[in-house]
């Protein structure tokens, strides 16, 4: 299976992909723990049926030790119980801030609320823009059809170079 179009063959598409990178590393470097990055970024993209940003993102995470339980559970963070408390707010953000078509609302009072329990102005915002940020790139993929499962942890890293 191929993507419908070749972003990294295209001059236009790598300059936006450049800038995008950039952007990443700016949450990359931000004060919210790596962790809670990459729960936000695996549920916003199971959400999303983005096989190429979910095969990348759990494949960083078990390279970066995340356990197989953790990354099993995330589309079912509710019930499980391997999820702490501040990671179940950014997660319910995720899902709020990702369904923002299907929940005319957007992000609830109450999730909001929890957000702010446990992060401070800084890992907002950087949970804010990351929720921005993937749900962007989810489309991007959505949109070529890239297809998943032949990501190998760091084959983006030059992307930031």
């Amino acid at each position: 299976m191929d993507a419908r179009f070749n972003l990294f063959a295209n001059e236009i598409a790598m300059k936006f992909g450049k800038r995008f990178a950039g952007a990443a590393l700016a949450i990359d470097q931000s004060p919210l723990p790596k962790a809670t990055r990459t729960l936000v970024e695996i549920r916003a993209s199971q959400i999303n049926g983005c096989g190429f940003c979910t095969d990348m993102h759990t494949k960083d995470a078990a390279a970066a030790g995340e356990t197989p339980v953790r990354l099993n559970l995330v589309a079912a963070w509710r019930e499980a119980t391997v999820f702490t408390e501040a990671e179940r707010a950014a997660l319910a953000l995720a899902e709020e801030g990702t369904r923002l078509a299907d929940a005319h609302h957007g992000v609830s009072d109450d999730t909001w609320d929890q957000v702010c329990k446990h992060y401070d102005e800084d890992q907002i915002a950087a949970l804010v823009c990351l929720v921005a940020l993937i749900n962007a790139a989810n489309r991007i993929n959505v949109i070529v059809r890239n297809p998943a499962g032949t990501y190998e942890p760091g084959m983006f890293a030059s992307m930031t170079s």
